[in-house]
């Protein structure tokens, strides 16, 4: 297995004992342990539990970013499709990442480790002034109204983070019962990526566009 492998063996072990444990009910130990390495090679690896932290935010982020530049720099799609294909890729991240988007939102309302939600946010900063980027060219172009861009970013993300943040809250949105899973359901999934996108046409839009 190479060092990349290892890494993300790890990291995706970090996720897994996140999401059910919290930052601070996890050790180093635990996470070797479920990695199935030593706890040298975390070390070596990482440092510190808060550094891997770190690496597993900017390597899940980093690649949401790949993607988000890969659909501004296409040349054969308008703003509006590469909205529709932001809010896309998004859910279906969000879906496929639940439990680091757990992770991740735990930590942000915790707000006790200054320095990981200070680089969770500078991340995600990254991510944001992308998507700003094809909203702002929208509106250049005269495709989009003169629309308040950050709050329509707080709207599109907003609403898909709440709806995805867990299981039992979802159920109670969409009025569904103890085997719903909208982390599985296909057809759910699809569902919400289609309202978000017809609530955004609706949004940006000229009337009669």
């Amino acid at each position: 297995m190479s060092s990349t492998d290892k890494k993300d063996v790890i990291i995706q072990a970090a996720i897994e004992l996140f999401s059910e444990n919290g930052f601070e009910g996890t050790s180093i130990r635990d996470l070797a342990a479920k990695a199935d390495v030593n706890v040298a090679m975390v070390n070596y690896y990482f440092g510190s539990k808060e550094k891997l932290f770190e690496a597993m935010v900017e390597q899940k982020a980093s690649f949401i970013r790949e993607k988000l530049e890969e659909i501004v720099n296409d040349p054969g799609k308008s703003e509006l499709e590469k909205v529709d294909m932001v809010i896309e890729n998004y859910v279906n991240r969000l879906v496929s990442q639940h439990k680091y988007h757990r992770v991740i939102h735990h930590e942000l309302m915790l707000q006790k480790r200054q320095s990981l939600h200070d680089n969770i946010i500078a991340v995600f900063t990254k991510n944001r002034n992308v998507m700003i980027n094809i909203l702002e060219a929208g509106i250049r172009k005269k495709i989009f109204r003169e629309v308040d861009i950050e709050l329509t970013l707080v709207t599109m993300m907003g609403t898909i983070n709440q709806v995805l943040l867990s299981r039992p809250m979802c159920r109670m949105l969409v009025e569904q019962g103890a085997d719903f899973d909208p982390y599985t359901n296909e057809q759910f999934k699809q569902r919400l990526i289609k309202h978000i996108q017809q609530v955004m046409h609706a949004h940006l839009l000229y009337p009669n566009a």
